[in-house]
């Protein structure tokens, strides 16, 4: 009993030991800005892009869980085989137990799955001026702020849904990462939230309109010289397949189109209707992404996932950077980069 009794107490030391190493980080004075200093900057003054719902649901999305074939008609022997994967299709007409998937293009309907709904995060436009007072995140979990670095998440504090943009008003360490101050007595861990870090132009940029996209946050950023005009989520390449750091530039590009690799392989992918896409790293591309909802964690096999928000206003933003008159179909550049290393 006395063992069980000295094991207690040796953990709640050890607890009350790590919670006071973790509030020691601030001066007696306490961390961060005051409630009134944070209310002359609540919010960024960021304007966030509108959702067109024509743009969003023009299609209907639907997944393939296991093996699939594609007939070339209702009920047709001829067809080709491919195997289990990740696989995402478009309806475009449905003719009893079948659907069309494309030209020539019939699968039955029975291993469709439910339409799926893309993603409605989308990112902002930034002031004119490119005056932001702090530093702009995106939270990436739904979450409740600690009301001191390190501690745990208060009950009484604000509840922020994934996604909420944010300033970070002051940044304290606490056991080797950064907890950040996102409002009065709320702070947050570095890998709750994804910060906005504009950049200066890099030499090797040879183009009016750019694109940064750092590995490191998940976040891209678009630019007009040196002045930024756009951010948002991203997903990159997963470890495994990882989007290549350097400057490249858009060399092709479509409104929609189909893309699969790693055929009998585990990874094996197969995608139709990939809305607004520029490649610009051979097979790396920036695109929208339907079928996911996990914008600012690394998630692709390589390429730089956005919305269909997102990838549709990039798309036409970048449209003023080709001329096409004198044959110059050099897109823009694309610096892509790590503002920190992976944990």
């Amino acid at each position: 009993m006395r063992l069980r009794h000295l094991l207690i107490l040796t953990l709640a030391l050890m607890l009350a030991q790590a919670v006071s190493q973790a509030q020691s980080t601030c001066p007696p004075t306490g961390c961060g800005l005051p409630a009134s200093a944070i209310e002359t900057h609540r919010w960024p003054n960021v304007l966030p892009l509108q959702i067109d719902e024509e743009l969003l649901y023009d299609r209907d999305y639907r997944q393939i869980d296991g093996q699939f074939t594609l007939h070339t008609a209702p009920s047709s022997p001829d067809g080709q085989n491919f195997g289990a994967g990740y696989t995402f299709v478009t309806v475009f007409e449905e003719s009893g137990e079948w659907s069309r998937v494309g030209d020539k293009q019939w699968v039955r309907s029975d291993i469709l799955s439910e339409s799926v709904a893309p993603s409605r995060f989308a990112g902002a436009l930034l002031p004119t001026d490119a005056k932001l007072p702090y530093t702009v995140a995106w939270t990436l979990w739904h979450l409740r702020g600690s009301k001191t670095p390190g501690g745990p998440e208060a009950a009484d504090n604000p509840f922020l849904y994934r996604y909420t943009r944010v300033y970070t008003y002051d940044t304290v360490e606490v056991g080797g990462y950064n907890w950040y101050q996102i409002g009065p007595n709320q702070w947050v861990h570095q890998f709750k939230v994804a910060k906005l870090l504009p950049i200066s132009r890099p030499a090797e940029i040879d183009t009016h309109k750019w694109v940064s996209v750092d590995l490191y946050e998940q976040v891209a950023i678009a630019y007009e010289g040196n002045r930024p005009v756009f951010a948002t989520l991203v997903s990159s390449g997963l470890e495994e397949w990882p989007t290549n750091e350097g400057v490249f530039h858009v060399y092709v590009r479509f409104t929609r189109t189909l893309m699969s690799g790693a055929y009998a392989q585990p990874d094996f992918y197969y995608l139709q209707e990939v809305p607004w896409t520029m490649y610009f790293d051979d097979q790396i591309a920036l695109h929208g992404a339907y079928w996911h909802d996990g914008f600012g964690f690394r998630r692709s096999h390589g390429c730089v996932n956005l919305t269909v928000t997102d990838a549709h206003w990039l798309f036409q933003w970048s449209q003023s950077e080709y001329d096409y008159q004198n044959g110059d179909l050099v897109g823009p550049a694309v610096y892509v980069y790590s503002s920190g290393d992976y944990d």
